[in-house]
């Protein structure tokens, strides 16, 4: 009986670790990149509206020129979620408050999606996206998935273009596995994250339409941008 409290105990002791260890996960990725900056995208005269420039995929990044609709397509969903809070319009880049590149995943930086970047544009806060499209990187399984199903690859572009622009526009990593913002150190079934999103399509211009975006992710972007 003994043996099997210290067993029971050890376990426990496991799982409370295991939530330690990936709340500080959280935290750490909170600093990283200023993507858990919450200042929002404010429009001012200089640029009344917050203008976005698409870049042109970098060489090896495995980038198709499809990739294009689903940056713009995720951008879409964020204007609409916002609900005339502010409008993107597409703009030169060296203008542009959001900017969006895809680039290569190079050894150091295998297995990762994207990042967010903070960037100052005429004394205005803006960001800068960095997106991965190459899913060979991304582990075996999600890598064979998509290499057999086009569906699944433009997801994970499209997901992480999305999660990224959410950074772009304030909002924090979230522990929820609905929230597209969720962050992936919590753990959790990583192809299921896109598989569910997959299942809700049909063809590539159902992506224009299914945001993606949950409760959560809405109820966070709302109170972010409720406040003055």
């Amino acid at each position: 009986m003994a043996g099997a409290k210290q067993k029971v105990s050890a376990a426990r002791l496991l799982i409370v670790l295991s939530r330690f260890l990936a709340a500080a996960a959280l935290a750490l990725g909170a600093g990283t990149a200023g993507a858990q900056n919450l200042e929002r995208l404010e429009p001012s005269a200089a640029h009344p509206t917050i203008g976005y420039y698409i870049a042109p995929g970098e060489a090896g990044s495995q980038f198709r020129p499809g990739d294009v609709d689903l940056a713009r397509w995720a951008l879409g969903a964020w204007q609409r979620a916002l609900g005339g809070a502010l409008e993107l319009t597409p703009a030169p880049e060296s203008e542009a408050l959001l900017r969006v590149h895809f680039i290569a995943a190079d050894a150091a930086d295998a297995g990762q999606y994207g990042e967010m970047r903070a960037i100052r544009v005429d004394g205005q806060r803006g960001a800068e996206v960095f997106i991965r499209p190459d899913t060979d990187a991304l582990g075996p399984e999600i890598a064979s998935r998509a290499r057999v199903d086009a569906l699944f690859r433009d997801t994970i572009v499209y997901l992480t273009c999305l999660h990224e622009l959410g950074h772009a526009l304030g909002l924090r990593h979230t522990a929820s596995f609905d929230d597209v913002m969720y962050f992936f150190g919590f753990g959790g079934d990583i192809p299921e994250f896109f598989g569910r999103y997959r299942r809700a399509l049909e063809s590539r211009n159902d992506i224009a339409k299914v945001s993606g975006l949950s409760a959560g992710d809405l109820a966070h972007l709302h109170d972010l941008y409720r406040r003055k």
